[in-house]
């Protein structure tokens, strides 16, 4: 054999060698381990969630990080910061784990067992709904490993780009540089609501005159604002803005206060009509018909839970909605 062909072979040997040095080095325990650390951003927190000692979490990362020879994170003070190589391994640490925790679900499917985890992120106005639903679905896999977070639409996306829930639940969705499905299951009408003692209720109200009021709004990136600045646009009007706050609650203790009226999921007032302190205005052009949506990144593959509660929702969603 020939010096040249020598050499050769033995590149390809260290090319071989390098492209599999992580599943040499790496062990699954510390894909865990850094998982945890940096979706908490914490040692402490990810040492009590896997039941571990801060030391063990530390050796873990420090064993993860020296396989790479790149820097996963920055320390200050007692903050930690994740590098941009630190997000990267991050989110295929997530990967792994989810296509193993998938994995783990399929085996107990074939052994007639049905366990597994399922991970939420809802906006806000979903809290009124999405509760019950899963107290319903859990009557039928009450051994399953649950999460919901409760957020605004903002922070519900940067959960989507970081892959760390199975389904969200979104009313408006813009669009994204996120490629995602997107599956209406439900109606979410918005109304225009005032408090019971306005000028306004009981009377057919036009945009042009609504215009006249002033407005409790949400915040910049809502759903809800934008479908109403939409609409504003469309007549060429423009929103008299108040105040501008970031959950429904506070925009509706504002509208009871008589500090302004407001557009709201009708799904929100079910709970009012019990004293009526809200009313609904007979505002033209409203509701503005909307949908709730099931939304996941485009490719992701569902574990089992997660598409038993996807069709749980498409099928029987409506009916936890309060109208």
């Amino acid at each position: 054999m020939s010096t040249s062909e020598d050499s050769q072979q033995e590149l390809q040997k260290d090319a071989s060698q390098h492209n599999h040095f992580l599943l040499r080095h790496a062990s699954l325990r510390q894909i865990q381990v850094f998982e945890s650390v940096a979706r908490n951003l914490s040692f402490t927190r990810a040492a009590e969630e896997l039941h571990l000692t801060q030391p063990t979490v530390s050796a873990q990362v420090k064993s993860l990080a020296e396989a790479i020879d790149l820097p996963l994170y920055e320390q200050v003070g007692r903050k930690i910061f994740l590098t941009e190589v630190g997000e990267a391994v991050a989110s295929s640490c997530r990967q792994i784990i989810n296509t193993f925790y998938n994995l783990e679900i399929k085996l107990d499917d074939f052994r007639g067992m049905k366990r597994g985890r399922l991970r939420l992120a809802v906006i806000s106005t979903a809290k009124t709904f999405i509760p019950l639903a899963l107290g319903e679905f859990i009557k039928k896999y009450p051994d399953i490993e649950l999460s919901l977070t409760i957020c605004n639409r903002d922070s519900v996306f940067k959960r989507i780009d970081e892959n760390l829930d199975d389904l969200y639940i979104l009313g408006h969705v813009p669009p994204s540089n996120i490629d995602m499905e997107i599956v209406p299951f439900t109606p979410n009408p918005l109304v225009i609501i005032a408090n019971r003692e306005h000028p306004l209720v009981g009377k057919k109200v036009s945009m042009k005159r609504l215009a006249e009021e002033q407005f409790i709004m949400r915040e910049a990136g809502s759903g809800i604002r934008s479908t109403l600045e939409k609409a504003f646009d469309s007549k060429g009007l423009k929103i008299k803005e108040r105040l501008t706050l970031n959950t429904n609650e506070a925009v509706k203790h504002c509208v009871i206060g008589n500090l302004g009226v407001a557009c709201v999921s009708k799904h929100t007032l079910y709970l009012e009509k019990q004293h009526s302190r809200l009313v609904e205005l007979n505002v033209e052009g409203f509701p503005i018909e909307k949908s709730w949506n099931i939304v996941y990144p485009a490719g992701k593959e569902l574990s089992v839970i997660a598409n038993e509660f996807f069709e749980f929702l498409k099928e029987r969603g409506e009916d936890y909605i309060k109208i």
